[in-house]
């Protein structure tokens, strides 16, 4: 189903979005959280599942990191070893800075064994030392297995300043990306600028959109808002002001993300831009994850709507 609506191009694509337990982690520990993993994603009905690669971003900033940088165990090796019993396709990112040529094209030739899907990262700054660029992740996937159904990353608040993501994302089509998933949304003007040009380029030179899937995240706490921001994600001044003088911050972060979905579905829809949700959790408090999952059933509800109209 999540290759045929990738491929039709189509609404309402839905994630939900997982880091992978720490790599310091004993195995009966990871079993554990993999447990628990799997028994939160039965519960609800999604095309996919994402795991991130998690990479040192420390150079991308100078402000201190709200939370120290622990490494995770590899998504498609947790994928496969720890949450084999999943019935739904994974998206596993690959940070592929970390990544030499060899270690790649391994992980290529492994992937072509059955339907895959991942999307390629790239470096978090042009000071960090990479093994691999983008570039020559594509080059190898095309080499390797044309098969592989390819996503990127799309930071529409990135539009506001450089005036040239809907062309980064067209670009990115062009060289084999079938899907974008953006960085987490609190921008809704910025949102709205990137899709608004998106679909205008779309039209001016006659070329197709594909599924743009915008991820949204619960915030609980200052902390984790903190955190938030130190990963990049654009949070306007009154939006901010309006969860730290919240009563309830979780409660006000879980409606500022539905109105910002609601708004941005009911306006990709007006111009035709094939538009998705995917939903994490970025805390690792169990209010947060609860929260994330209460989000994605909403979300769900907001684009079944839509989609039966």
């Amino acid at each position: 189903m999540l290759k045929q609506k990738i491929l039709n191009k189509e609404n309402g694509i839905l994630l939900y979005g997982l880091t992978p337990p720490r790599q310091t982690h004993t195995k009966e520990q990871m079993d554990i959280i993999a447990q628990k993993h799997i028994q939160r994603i039965n519960t609800i009905d999604i095309d996919a599942l994402v795991l991130y690669d998690i990479q040192d971003e420390s150079d991308r900033t100078s402000q201190k990191r709200t939370f120290p940088f622990v490494g995770t165990l590899d998504p498609y090796v947790y994928k496969n070893q720890y949450l084999s019993e999943l019935n739904i396709p994974s998206i596993v990112y690959r940070a592929v800075g970390k990544y030499d040529k060899d270690d790649f094209s391994t992980w290529l030739e492994d992937t072509k064994s059955q339907n895959n899907y991942s999307v390629f990262v790239g470096a978090a700054s042009k000071d960090q030392n990479i093994k691999l660029s983008v570039k020559e992740a594509y080059a190898l996937k095309e080499k390797i297995n044309q098969d592989l159904i390819l996503g990127a990353i799309t930071i529409p608040e990135r539009h506001t300043i450089k005036k040239d993501e809907h062309i980064r994302v067209f670009n990115k089509i062009d060289q084999g990306c079938q899907y974008f998933i953006t960085q987490c949304v609190y921008n809704l003007e910025a949102a709205k600028i990137f899709l608004s040009d998106y679909a205008r380029y779309s039209k001016e030179n006659n070329q197709k959109m594909v599924p743009i899937i915008i991820t949204l995240t619960p915030c609980g706490s200052s902390k984790t808002l903190e955190f938030m921001e130190w990963l990049g994600i654009s949070i306007p001044n009154y939006l901010k002001e309006d969860l730290l003088e919240s009563k309830d911050i979780l409660q006000e972060s879980l409606d500022i993300c539905l109105n910002i979905f609601t708004e941005l579905n009911k306006f990709a829809l007006k111009r035709g831009i094939p538009l998705g949700c995917n939903v994490e959790s970025v805390a690792i408090r169990k209010e947060e994850i609860d929260a994330s999952i209460l989000l994605l059933k909403e979300v769900d509800l907001i684009m079944r709507k839509n989609i039966t109209k």
